[in-house]
């Protein structure tokens, strides 16, 4: 019980800006982090959901709403997924081979193609849910962050590494590729219980991770946090359209 309740500290402290009152590093723990991915997530998207509530109550402006909406997602993680965004486009986008694509995914400058990505990405997050209409379910949110994260973890524990990823070195048991899976699952069938057919959100959040990840990880022949970041704020993005225009 005691390693577990580390691996949970362990991923709030890594994936999620919130303050996270204990701060403990266990090397015994460090296999099961992943599977509390889904609970971290859990507890993102109640406060997305939360904040559209609020919004909503206080009678904020159209815009405002959207460009708060909009920035939760990338400043409740501190900016980790979006960094990778960044990193997997500039080096997708060059168009070079295997090794320069890895060096430039490595390389702490950023590039054209990551810059145009990331003003696209914000642009098109603050138009979408700028043309929400005011009687789209503010909880539809809530499971998004779930079923992307639980696609993150199903993508890591289940593909090959690079050799410089930091999840290289994991165990990754089958039982955990299984507990996932139901997780996952259980997430897309609780998001159209709760949402009806804003549902659907979630369902596009999972098809756009797999898309994107289908990009990032053929070009970049690997996985590792870059590749899952990327996918997983284009699996959001193709959520917030759904849930925008439905």
């Amino acid at each position: 019980m005691k390693t577990l309740l580390h691996a949970f500290a362990m991923c709030q402290s890594m994936f999620c800006a919130l303050p996270c009152p204990w701060h403990v590093w266990d090397e015994k723990a460090r296999d099961k982090m992943l599977l509390f991915l889904p609970l971290v997530g859990l507890e993102l998207g109640v406060l997305w959901a939360a904040l559209a509530w609020l919004c909503g109550r206080l009678g904020v402006p159209a815009p405002v709403r959207a460009l708060l909406l909009s920035a939760y997602p990338c400043a409740v993680t501190g900016f980790l997924h979006l960094d990778g965004f960044l990193d997997v486009t500039d080096a997708v986008r060059s168009c070079r081979d295997l090794p320069r694509r890895r060096e430039i995914l490595k390389d702490s400058h950023v590039g054209a193609f990551a810059v145009i990505g990331c003003v696209l990405l914000l642009l098109a997050q603050f138009a979408l849910f700028a043309s929400a209409p005011e009687t789209a379910p503010f909880w539809a949110l809530a499971p998004i962050p779930v079923v992307s994260r639980c696609c993150a973890a199903l993508a890591v524990t289940a593909l090959r590494p690079m050799s410089t990823s930091q999840y290289a070195a994991m165990k990754k048991p089958r039982w955990q590729l299984v507990l996932l899976s139901v997780l996952l699952l259980a997430a897309l069938a609780g998001s159209f219980l709760l949402c009806g057919r804003y549902g659907f959100a979630a369902a596009a959040c999972a098809a756009g991770y797999g898309l994107a990840l289908w990009r990032g990880f053929r070009s970049l022949d690997g996985m590792n946090g870059d590749v899952s970041g990327y996918a997983l704020t284009v699996g959001e993005l193709c959520a917030v359209a759904v849930y925008a225009l439905l």
